[in-house]
């Protein structure tokens, strides 16, 4: 129990992806403007804050466990994000939350905070840094675009769960970047649920950054961002035309040469039953063109082995497209059933033990081509961003390595390096996942 006077805590846990990271940053930053403390324990916390992931069954089944181990260590829970767009799921679960919100919700989870913990009599907006709270190091940070998805693949309810295509104006999103970049940000990650579509809903109508009118599209918005002393970097990209114009920057060092593209298949029937928007033969074009200009692009992809309907045929060809594509950086997944999901009801169904057995073939073939491509690195000269320093190596990021989804450069030996720092490596050896290297002499 609080005691009369003491400030009110709140409790906060983050889960899913980057773009709920986003959310979550956005809730404590508003908490904290308030005056609630973030409380680091359930113990010391008076309420609890759970933003949810719904994707997948499986982050369904973590958010859930989340859910019932913040009610028995705590007992007063408010859950938020995506699995709170599923509000009867959560309160048949566990009736004893006190409030459920949907996703990117930020006014009703404050109005569900004040309810159960009225905020403090006065407000620290003062004591806030100009950026806000943040959840990752602070030498990156993710920032969002737009919120929901104009697409709807078969597979997929997020469109169900965040809406369509919302854009934010190219203004307000230039301007927090360059607030972050003065705080000492050295990496901008740009997310959306569909970057290369950002400003469609706004018919990429002018907006105003330092008095500059710029089209509310991707290539002014990558344009304006390179301007900054910051490293960019693109994530969630399908393979549209209006990528092209993305390349020539990547070229220049405008933005890094890096491309954050789900393709999610390779064969043409299984694409077709994902609704997804481009076809295979099209998509190896436009790598091949893209490689010609910017021979130093780095390609990661994600995958789904296992879809309703997915023959032997389809997988080999899906494995063929994999060679061909020769992609740097590949996550795969094997289908899972998503509640909502027009998928769901497609004939065809891939029994559990193939599903699987095709998930770990795609990685072997993969394991190969990524091993390859890092092997080809060894005895070249990078830039790294330090990401941490331990006693005996400091771990960095190389412009083809994105934060906990890529591999690392490794640097043996104690070294005067702090987070946040660029330093130029040889690359000295090579595995499956990541490099090593050492600072470079001359």
């Amino acid at each position: 129990m609080r005691a009369p006077g003491q400030t009110p805590r709140v409790g906060f846990v983050s889960l899913g992806c980057p773009k709920a990271t986003v959310d979550s940053e956005r809730i404590l930053t508003q908490l904290r403007a308030e005056g609630y403390e973030i409380a680091p324990t359930y113990d010391g916390a008076d309420v609890v804050v759970i933003n949810t992931c719904g994707f997948i069954e499986a982050a369904v089944d973590e958010s859930l466990g989340a859910i019932g181990e913040a009610l028995t260590e705590n007992g007063r829970v408010i859950v938020t994000g995506c699995l709170g767009a599923r509000a009867g799921l959560v309160r048949d679960a566990y009736p004893g939350v006190l409030a459920v919100t949907g996703p990117h919700a930020y006014e009703d989870v404050m109005e569900a905070v004040h309810a159960s913990l009225p905020p403090p009599q006065a407000p620290f907006e003062s004591l806030l840094p100009p950026h806000g709270v943040k959840l990752t190091p602070r030498h990156y940070a993710y920032i969002k675009i737009s919120e929901g998805c104009n697409h709807r693949c078969s597979f997929c309810i997020i469109p169900s769960l965040r809406g369509n295509l919302v854009s934010r104006p190219i203004g307000d999103v230039m301007r927090e970047a360059e607030r972050l970049v003065n705080a000492g940000v050295r990496e901008l990650l740009v997310i959306s649920q569909d970057t290369s579509a950002y400003g469609l809903d706004l018919r990429y109508r002018p907006d105003f950054w330092n008095g500059r009118p710029l089209r509310t599209d991707i290539e002014s918005l990558a344009k304006s961002l390179g301007e900054l002393p910051a490293w960019v970097r693109l994530h969630y990209l399908y393979p549209y035309p209006s990528v092209d114009a993305l390349i020539p920057l990547m070229a220049e060092g405008k933005i890094l040469p890096y491309l954050d593209m789900p393709l999610q298949h390779g064969g043409p029937a299984i694409l077709k039953a994902m609704r997804r928007p481009a076809a295979s033969e099209k998509v190896l074009e436009r790598l091949a063109r893209w490689r010609a200009i910017c021979p130093e692009l780095v390609v990661r992809s994600t995958f789904i082995v296992g879809f309703p309907g997915e023959t032997e045929r389809d997988f080999e060809g899906l494995l063929d497209f994999l060679d061909s594509a020769c992609l740097d950086r590949v996550g795969c997944f094997a289908y899972s059933p998503v509640a909502g999901a027009e998928a769901n009801g497609l004939p065809g169904a891939v029994p559990d033990e193939v599903r699987e057995e095709r998930l770990e073939r795609f990685m072997a073939r993969q394991a190969g081509i990524s091993r390859a491509k890092l092997k080809g690195r060894v005895g070249q000269r990078m830039t790294v961003l330090v990401d941490e320093v331990e006693d005996d190596r400091v771990a960095a990021r190389s412009y083809a390595d994105a934060p906990e989804i890529d591999g690392m450069v490794l640097i043996p030996g104690s070294w005067d390096l702090e987070p946040g720092d660029f330093v130029e490596v040889d690359i000295t050896d090579a595995g499956e996942h990541d490099l090593w290297a050492r600072p470079a002499e001359d």
